[in-house]
């Protein structure tokens, strides 16, 4: 590889300064969010009287400055649609220690009686040395492999829970998700989806190589796109199974071998699909942030709708504050509590 000379090592170092200049300015702008209070939700007369370990939902959701934003609608959405809101736990994943205190003071001021907790991911330099580079910067981002590792991260009476992807909005109980039969084999549930090209997923290297492509060559293996924002996680099946290695294992392969482009799904393909309890479509109306290239809006899938996603390049944050939302994004506004100077003001 040629060296750089003085002037075009100056330019690097220069774009360097600005790029972290841009990304410091970004987080601290974030931090500096502020958000309403939400109102309390109660629970009906017939919820029962919340057991940590027996009757309650519990949530798992990623939580970092860049996206809390979407995180605090997020859980405004699950309690407003809940019948037994206050039997919901939320436990959320942070990427450093650091982070935590903020985001704890952050949760608990906008919704002061709610159930939390947050785990910073200990080792998160190892998690980082994982990652292979995707089509997206923003699916290289740690936090966003956070989902392979919440069988260690999570307590240990835990035996089923509900993961979110931060992006989205429930307009139904989550309840009714919680409550999804896994069939006896499966370790983990979601919507599927047979007639996508399930080939695309993966490289021509993983194809050409047999011992690679035959990964879905059990005939009682029909592997199905899932999307892995919106899942149900049996966590006692998943630890008895080491579901994490395995995951780990390809993307350790990926490293040496580039077997996929896309962040990280494709290991979660790789040894779940074919493999999972089926949950009804109407739980993630996914791919309204459009697609990855260009971020062009998108309509709703057919049929009801219990969960909208905004998976895929456009957040509806960042398009209403730039006055360039897509039809839909309307439907995430109602959720959003960030104070703004004109509501500080009123």
């Amino acid at each position: 590889m040629p060296k750089l000379g003085s002037s075009s090592g100056s330019i690097l170092v220069s774009l360097l300064l600005i790029f972290f200049s841009l990304l410091t300015q970004n987080v601290a702008t974030n931090s500096n969010l502020s958000f309403k209070e939400a109102p309390k939700f109660y629970n009906s007369p017939s919820c029962s009287a919340i057991n940590f370990s027996e009757n309650a939902v519990h949530v798992a959701m990623t939580l970092d400055i860049a996206y809390l934003r979407g995180s605090m609608a997020a859980i405004l959405s699950v309690l407003q649609h809940s019948s037994c809101p206050e039997n919901i736990i939320f436990h959320f994943v942070a990427s450093s220690s650091a982070e935590t205190t903020h985001l704890n003071l952050t949760i608990a001021k906008s919704f002061p009686y709610l159930h939390f907790t947050i785990y910073p991911i200990q080792d998160i330099a190892a998690v980082a040395g994982l990652i292979s580079t995707s089509i997206r910067s923003a699916l290289d981002c740690p936090l966003n492999y956070a989902r392979n590792y919440l069988a260690d991260l999570l307590p240990q009476y835990l035996h089923k829970v509900v993961y979110l992807d931060s992006d989205l909005v429930l307009v139904d109980d989550i309840a009714k998700l919680a409550a999804t039969p896994l069939t006896e084999d499966s370790v983990l549930a979601a919507p599927e989806y047979c007639n996508a090209n399930f080939t695309t997923y993966f490289t021509p290297t993983f194809w050409s190589n047999p011992s690679l492509s035959l990964t879905f060559a059990n005939r009682n293996r029909k592997p199905c796109y899932f999307n892995t924002g919106v899942m149900v996680i049996d966590l006692d099946r998943w630890k008895a199974g080491d579901y994490t290695t395995k995951i780990v294992e390809w993307m350790e392969l990926q490293k040496r071998m580039r077997i996929y482009e896309l962040g990280s799904l494709p290991p979660f393909l790789l040894v779940f699909a074919g493999n999972i309890a089926p949950v009804d479509h109407r739980w993630n109306q996914h791919g309204l942030g459009g697609d990855n290239f260009r971020g062009l809006c998108r309509d709703l899938h057919p049929g009801p709708v219990s969960l909208l996603h905004w998976s895929g390049k456009g957040k509806p944050w960042v398009r209403l504050d730039s006055n360039r939302p897509c039809p839909l994004d309307a439907l995430w506004a109602p959720y959003d509590l960030l104070q703004t100077s004109y509501t500080l003001e009123s």
